[in-house]
């Protein structure tokens, strides 16, 4: 039977590893993600799963030995932060390049310099055009849902393209929630024996993997990569659906919250989406009709899905735990408006760039930002849309 109990985050994950029980980990811990790794040796060192842990050198290393593990043939898993995902960025490119279903936890923190161990989102949205689908977590029991689904849509026949599952560091990674865990038989029926497809260990039936691509062919090779996203979108909303049908938490690409009437929608992504939430139902008691739109799946992004979404709204913030520095504004704001614009949509939006370093967002500032957006609604397209939410000076 499925237990209720008391988790942090970096558990929660390393709970759900342990019930997948991939063929391969390689990893080297990094703040705030080590707990999850160490947590996990314990399983291997204990017999508890089957797998191959590997202690590498480096982050760069961790990737490029999870990658090569995946072409072998094996269900593979990995887990990092901020600085190690930025160490990782040369074969990130190469997993996905190789259609290689390498699942990989990213616990977000801020990136160097200067030194900040705590949450923001810059690690995975500077390997936004790596090709790895991109899922975001809000709370612990998101965190575990998403780990167990990501296998499933990774490694589905027309999508197989790598995952990584992310969390808030410190926010979600460690704190305390009641999470449901699920019966480990169910987790091993739900996502099944792993299908390796073209495995190198495979020697009657060899293959050439990652070969000189030059100008002739390389081309044609990035269009047909191109070409798995559609389906990505598709197995995320397949996937959440079964997923609930089987545990009764059904997800998708995007959570709708209060959005039916909503003239004031907040888009935002991951933990600050259970903060909006509270602020939503604080105007909701006063009258406001404000909604938030938190978005689960960035990469592949839902371009169709939140142009539909919004297009009955009379203002929209969307808010960015990134700095896209040298453009005018934060990377999911200008892909949101690209998306309004590209349909031909002019609602009034602005950014907001919040919580960098790991700087906490009250309910009382997102009220502060639907009070915004009712002036904005008043007022039309504001001249400067960029804001920096709780900065001082």
């Amino acid at each position: 039977m499925p237990e209720v109990k008391p988790m942090e985050g970096n558990q929660a994950v390393a709970e759900a590893m342990r019930q997948i029980n991939p063929d391969a980990v390689a990893a080297y811990p990094i703040t705030p993600s080590t707990e999850i790794v160490q947590t996990f040796a314990q399983f291997v060192a204990d017999g508890e799963v089957d797998t191959n842990f590997v202690a590498v050198e480096s982050e760069h290393s961790a990737m490029s030995a999870c990658t090569a593990a995946a072409a072998a043939g094996g269900r593979v898993m990995n887990v990092t932060s901020a600085n190690g995902l930025a160490l990782m960025w040369e074969i990130l490119y190469i997993t996905a390049s190789l259609r290689q279903p390498v699942i990989l936890t990213v616990v977000n923190r801020a990136l160097s310099g200067n030194i900040n161990i705590h949450c923001d989102h810059s690690d995975t949205m500077g390997a936004r055009d790596a090709g790895w689908i991109q899922l975001y977590g809000e709370n612990v029991q998101e965190a575990y849902d998403n780990l167990i689904q990501a296998v499933v849509i990774g490694e589905r026949e027309d999508v197989r393209l790598p995952v990584m599952s992310c969390l808030d560091g410190f926010l979600v990674s460690h704190s305390y929630e009641l999470l449901q865990v699920e019966d480990d038989e169910a987790v091993q029926e739900f996502i099944g024996p792993y299908q390796p497809r073209y495995p190198l260990l495979d020697i009657e039936n060899p293959i050439t993997m990652g070969p000189l691509d030059l100008w002739d062919f390389y081309f044609e090779h990035k269009r047909d990569q191109w070409e798995a996203y559609g389906p990505a979108k598709q197995a995320i909303i397949e996937v959440g659906q079964a997923f609930g049908e089987e545990f009764g938490r059904p997800y998708g690409l995007m959570e709708k919250y209060h959005l039916d009437d909503a003239d004031f929608v907040v888009m935002a992504m991951s933990s600050m989406a259970g903060t909006a939430k509270d602020a939503v139902e604080t105007l909701r008691e006063d009258g406001v009709k404000a909604g938030l739109l938190k978005l689960r799946a960035f990469r592949p992004f839902p371009s169709e899905e939140i142009v539909a979404t919004l297009q009955n709204a009379a203002a929209v913030a969307i808010c960015d735990r990134a700095a896209s520095f040298g453009a005018e504004t934060g990377p999911l704001y200008a892909e949101t408006i690209a998306a309004l614009y590209s349909a031909g949509m002019q609602i009034p939006c602005c950014n907001y760039i919040y919580g960098l370093g790991g700087r906490q967002v009250t309910p009382e500032e997102i009220v502060g930002i639907y009070r915004d957006l009712e002036r904005i609604a008043a007022e039309g397209q504001p001249s400067q849309p960029l804001q920096f939410l709780g900065v001082r000076g």
